[in-house]
């Protein structure tokens, strides 16, 4: 409870509430939070962009527009050096095999690694690579053990699909420290700036009453 004083405000305080200080004069303006926001959809939406595209070149690496049946022939157009792979979906393991030209054979390897590619409800597994020593239209022929399909289809680019999921998951963590970072310095800086105003802007407090020594005169 404060006690009433004659030469100024009550003890225990110099006046009312402290003064209010606009939005506008704080320092970062709060358009930082909106850019912070903003960052972060930006962010985000690379990285799904990045697994987007990823996921579309692999599933495009396989040309299931022309796809044929074990022990089919089919003709395909090579590029000379360029390597093509040979994927095949079946439901199981049977043993494939291929038959090609020379000029396809002499190049023809089986990969040491699996590569699977799923397309909807189907999965095909790169089985054998090649690379043409001409340029020129080849027949391929193959048969496996099981009911199975067979399509052409690109050499799978791994350091490109691994670039693509790594660049996804650093514009995430990107978004995940950055936003925060610059929502909590904002806030902080606006603190700071309103508690510099508001001392700035608060009154004097009230000189304290100056005591002297009587009037000197001569006595009664």
């Amino acid at each position: 409870m404060s006690i009433p004083n004659a030469w100024g405000a009550p003890y225990g305080g110099y006046g009312g509430p402290p003064p209010v200080i606009p939005a506008k004069d704080l320092r970062p303006r709060s358009l930082w939070y909106v850019v912070a926001a903003l960052l972060g959809v930006v962010l985000v939406g690379t990285g799904v962009a990045f697994i987007v595209l990823t996921v579309e070149n692999t599933m495009h690496s396989v040309d299931t527009a022309h796809r044929f049946t074990s022990g089919d022939q089919r003709t395909f157009s090579f590029t000379q050096v360029k390597t093509r792979a040979i994927y095949v979906s079946q439901y199981g393991r049977g043993h494939v095999d291929c038959r090609v030209p020379t000029a396809l054979a002499d190049s023809m390897t089986r990969p040491a690694g699996t590569f699977r590619v799923t397309n909807g409800a189907r999965s095909w597994d790169r089985v054998f690579e090649f690379t043409p020593k001409t340029t020129g239209d080849y027949p391929v022929t193959c048969t496996s053990e099981l009911p199975a399909e067979f399509a052409l289809g690109d050499r799978p680019e791994v350091g490109g699909m691994v670039g693509g999921i790594f660049a996804a998951i650093g514009c995430f963590l990107t978004a995940a420290v950055a936003v925060p970072v610059i929502c909590v310095v904002t806030a902080v800086r606006r603190g700071r700036c309103r508690r510099r105003l508001i001392a700035a802007a608060a009154p004097a407090p009230p000189m304290p009453p100056m005591w002297g020594p009587p009037p000197m005169g001569p006595s009664a």
